[in-house]
């Protein structure tokens, strides 16, 4: 039996299907062996802090996912240490499904991106438990509950099909009949020359 309190392996055999379709097994392996984490370093813990929305998804009791939007000022999310990621639980509609999802079984997902020339996707799974009252919760301002997170896994995301967010252009990158996007500039490293698909 798995742990429930872990995420699990990263590519199921369904993933593992359509990796082999698409010649890109190689590629998926090179980017577990490189990119996967089960700490936040200096960089994400940098990057998280200074974050003022993002994305969280949670599992309810007959397993089907729910994501929500989370938004503060800058530093509203705290990264305490490698491990623990701190989300406020502000005023909202009332439902409280991410809360109680949370409490139900514990598994969160997260997407923290950030736009323009530098622009980031990073993605990190762990299990969460949620405070409602003590220091914790007494340390933020208007929060009504803090999401205690442990990580568990930590990955980034290529950013290459974010649209502008200033001007809701979309990006360069996105195939368009009759134009060749720009190759990924990650695709070009060393690291990746000889597991990328034949095609």
């Amino acid at each position: 039996m798995s742990d429930s309190t872990q995420p699990g392996e990263l590519y199921g055999r369904e993933s593992r299907a359509l990796q082999d379709q698409f010649d890109s097994r190689r590629l998926a392996d090179r980017l577990a062996e490189i990119t996967l984490n089960d700490r936040l370093d200096d960089n994400l813990r940098g990057f998280i802090e200074a974050v003022s929305s993002f994305y969280l998804a949670t599992v309810d009791s007959e397993g089907f996912p729910d994501v929500s939007h989370k938004g503060g000022d800058p530093g509203f999310v705290v990264c305490p240490d490698d491990r623990t990621i701190l989300i406020p639980s502000f005023d909202g509609n009332g439902m409280y499904r991410s809360l109680g999802n949370i409490i139900n079984n514990g598994r969160v997902a997260m997407l923290f991106v950030s736009f323009g020339p530098d622009a980031q996707r990073w993605r990190v799974q762990g299990h969460a438990v949620v405070h409602t009252s003590g220091p914790v919760v007494d340390r933020v301002h208007g929060a009504e509950a803090v999401i205690e997170v442990t990580v568990g896994r930590t990955f980034p995301n290529c950013p290459r099909y974010l649209p502008d967010h200033a001007t809701g252009a979309p990006s360069d990158d996105t195939p368009r009949p009759g134009v060749v996007p720009p190759v990924a500039e990650w695709k070009t490293w060393e690291m990746f020359s000889e597991v990328l698909p034949d095609r």
